[in-house]
């Protein structure tokens, strides 16, 4: 390192905020690498008496120099808060485990007492858990309260891994008379799925003191909600359960109603985009019916919900006093299913608890058939067969009576284009992308633009929607950029203003979720068709600290490595 760079160093540290036990880094941009590089990170740590909490979010810290400041924290005894959060960005996954095994190690040296561990948003794999399966095994984490672990790419290995470690603390502590107490668990995008969600429902059953649990978009399907919601039902604190963006269907939804009933404290239920659809929206209308006096928030947006067990669900916050929000959004309730569910709500004076519900998707005239094929696909689900694609019949709007054909593409694009989601895309079939391509005007990047982040904003892991938005991607942009007329500078620069990762003196108002476009710009850097000359222009601005890359660690991860190496 510089003896400039050394000296600006020194400046951004003098003007560290301390106190109350806190030293924080936090946002710094530190790039340590070397011993050398972390010297002054060093001398604050050891010069902080009564060190409580270290904030090192934001900032990137290399094998070498995590080895020095495990040293200086291995005298640190009073360490309770370690927020360490988005700290390894841009570095390699095989460089995280053994800087985590580097800190863990000198907590247990110094005989710190967690109470809060935070590691989000550090896109560390399954492997990266090894990082820190000895520290949570160790006595160190016997008074951990709050384990936060959103964003890390864990997968089912990891979750699993994390389940037992977890559980051998839980024994270990409870050996000693003092039982691991855990209140807080985050763990949301970490494609945990069925196996893994199993996993950590069995510790969860074990510890019994959960408060909090945060799991949303993990893949789990109603296997994993049926041994989650067991567990749940034995954690009776539970105040807050985020399990948004799973696939819970009829037997999820059922399974986690009845927990639902014996739990006292529970204040917000977020199970939206989870597929509660209308028979599981009745079990859990009942369960709020016949308890949870102290709910808050209850969030069942986009579940496929019909407007009867959607009044069902309006009529059964009745006496619920405390309730300040209540989401139905995006179901299909039709104009006279929204009137009525506000004039349900207006009866009960909780008309201003009702979320916004612009994004209805309409009545559904063929209620019976639509069942048959909830059970239909709730069976394919049930045999392992992943996502199901939806029957022709729900992209056929031929009048009762007249032959049904498939109709012409364009309107079917439109409607994808105007209103972009992963179950539209599938149900444009295996020429949605080309037709895609087609329908765009690929000589205004502009457009281009447009159609891009439509697509890649339905992105998933799952593989179906995974290989269909990867698809449309290569087919729009391999026809752009063959273009010999195509502006890819343009291109780019109109993306990065979008993305809000460019400033613009026009109003553009920014995308507000960058997961996906990071994903699909992953695969298209990977491609023939880009141009090579674009790397360094999407490398200095993904590098670069963002506020909108934050949530997205995993994925911005894993496109600074491809960047790195194309």
């Amino acid at each position: 390192m510089a003896s400039e760079d050394i000296a600006k160093l020194a400046e951004s540290l003098a003007r560290t905020q301390v106190g109350g036990g806190q030293l924080s880094f936090k946002g710094k941009s530190l790039k340590l690498n070397t011993a050398e590089d972390a010297q002054e990170v060093i001398k604050e740590i050891e010069a902080f008496d009564g060190l409580e909490a270290l904030r090192f979010e934001g900032n990137t810290v290399g094998v070498e120099a995590a080895k020095v400041i495990a040293k200086a924290l291995e005298k640190k005894s009073e360490l309770k808060r370690c927020h360490w959060s988005d700290m390894f960005t841009g570095r390699l996954r095989s460089e995280i485990p053994p800087a985590l095994i580097s800190l863990g190690e000198a907590l247990i040296t110094a005989g710190a007492q967690l109470v809060e561990l935070d590691l989000s948003d550090n896109a560390f794999g399954p492997d990266g858990v090894r990082g820190f399966e000895a520290l949570l095994k160790s006595s160190a984490c016997f008074t951990l309260q709050e384990l936060k672990l959103n964003n890390c790419g864990m997968g089912i290995g990891g979750g699993k891994i994390l389940a037992a470690a977890l559980t051998e603390c839980h024994q270990k502590s409870s050996a000693l008379g003092k039982p691991l107490a855990l209140k807080v668990f985050v763990a949301g995008r970490n494609r945990l799925e069925n196996d893994g969600a199993t996993a950590l429902a069995e510790a969860f059953g074990i510890i019994g003191t959960l408060e909090e649990i945060h799991m949303p978009q993990n893949g789990i399907n109603h296997p994993g909600i049926m041994a989650l919601a067991q567990a749940f039902a034995a954690n009776a604190l539970l105040r807050i359960i985020n399990l948004n963006d799973n696939t819970f269907t009829e037997k999820g939804a059922v399974a986690m109603a009845e927990t639902l009933k014996v739990l006292r404290q529970v204040e917000v239920i977020n199970f939206g985009d989870c597929l509660v659809r209308s028979r599981g929206a009745l079990a859990i209308a009942e369960a709020v019916k016949e308890g949870l006096h102290r709910l808050k928030e209850l969030n069942l947006s986009f579940c496929e919900i019909k407007r009867d067990s959607a009044l069902a669900i309006a009529e059964a916050v009745e006496d619920k006093s405390e309730l300040e929000k209540l989401d139905l959004n995006g179901n299909t309730l039709g104009e006279e299913g929204c009137e009525q569910l506000q004039e349900i709500l207006e009866g009960f004076s909780m008309a201003h608890t009702l979320a916004s519900l612009s994004d209805d998707e309409g009545d559904d005239e063929e209620e019976e058939e639509d069942e048959e094929e909830e059970e239909e696909e709730e069976e394919e689900l049930e045999r392992g067969q992943g996502e199901v694609t939806p029957t022709p019949t729900k992209l056929l709007d031929a009048p009762v009576g007249e032959p049904t054909s498939v109709p012409c593409s364009p309107p079917d694009i439109s409607t994808f284009l105007a209103f972009p989601s992963p179950e539209k895309l599938l149900r444009l079939g295996p020429k949605s992308s080309v037709l895609i391509a087609q329908q765009t005007d690929t000589s205004d990047p502009e457009k281009v633009v447009s159609a891009f982040l439509k697509v890649s904003s339905v992105f998933k892991d799952e593989l179906a929607v995974k290989t269909a938005v990867q698809e449309a991607v290569d087919a729009l942009m391999k026809k752009a950029f063959d273009s010999a007329t195509f502006n890819s500078n343009a291109f780019i620069t109109r993306l990065l203003i979008h993305m809000g990762l460019l400033k613009s003196e026009d109003k553009i108002k920014a995308i507000p979720n960058l997961y996906g476009p990071l994903m699909a710009l992953n695969h298209m850097a990977q491609q023939d068709y880009f141009p090579k000359a674009l790397t360094p222009i999407l490398l200095a601005f993904v590098t670069k600290p963002n506020r909108a890359l934050e949530s997205c660690s995993l994925a911005r991860h894993n496109l600074l490595q491809t960047l790195h190496h194309v």
